[in-house]
């Protein structure tokens, strides 16, 4: 069994193991409960189904299978406990205090809430440098999209940087609303908008930065404020 769990593990923040979890109906990423059972040890969790296919976060694996993960730059270690031990914590970044990176499911929530922004911002460009409208409709899709993305992320926050980010991805989608509702009512009040208009925008600038910003936390795992996302 041992070696048969480390051939699932990878290098990287985020380490998904697939699993082929039975009586669950295809689904393109989508996220819900699963009971896994290795070798007779039973336990819960979070199983995301993406093309037909199952994952489970290698934590909740490790938990499962009462194992110890250990984590030293990009090299992962898992061991096994000899049969009939108590369950092992699962480890953190050699150094890095307790509490103090993402989790795997908050990291996952904001990586898509921060998709359907950086979606939107798109089509907002593409409506401006093309002449296209932006209608209340337009709006209303990516505002429900984003506000349920952050409702995940929401949810999802369980350690003080999952809180801390929280805090400036919910800014980001304050922003990008602004952005929104400046183009929409531009083109309600039948204003001439030039096709470079937000070129020099200081709140599309904003906008940019800070998702930039965000990005980088999600690479390096940890929470660092920034200016642009207030």
């Amino acid at each position: 069994m041992k070696s048969r769990l480390r051939k699932l593990l990878s290098a990287g923040l985020i380490v998904l193991a697939e699993l082929a979890v039975r009586g669950m109906a295809s689904s393109q990423t989508v996220q819900r409960n699963g009971t896994l059972n290795i070798d007779g040890r039973t336990g819960n969790a979070p199983v995301i189904q993406i093309n037909g296919k199952s994952y489970v976060d290698i934590e909740a694996l490790a938990r499962v299978a009462n194992a110890s993960l250990t984590f030293k730059g990009n090299q992962i270690t898992l061991t096994m406990a000899p049969a009939g031990a108590s369950p092992s914590p699962v480890g953190r970044p050699e150094g890095q205090p307790a509490n103090s990176g993402f989790s795997a499911d908050f990291l996952k929530a904001g990586i898509e809430e921060m998709a359907v922004i950086r979606e939107w911002r798109s089509a907002l460009v593409n409506a401006v440098q093309n002449g296209y409208p932006v209608t209340d409709d337009f709006a209303a899709g990516f505002r429900g999209r984003a506000t349920t993305g952050l409702r995940l992320a929401s949810v999802a926050a369980s350690t003080d940087s999952d809180r801390s980010a929280f805090q400036l991805l919910s800014n980001e989608l304050d922003n990008i609303q602004r952005l929104s509702n400046k183009i929409l009512a531009a083109r309600k009040n039948m204003n001439y908008i030039s096709s470079d208009a937000l070129k020099d925008d200081p709140l599309d600038r904003q906008i940019l930065s800070c998702a930039r910003a965000l990005a980088a936390m999600a690479a390096n795992g940890q929470f660092q404020d920034d200016g642009s996302c207030h």
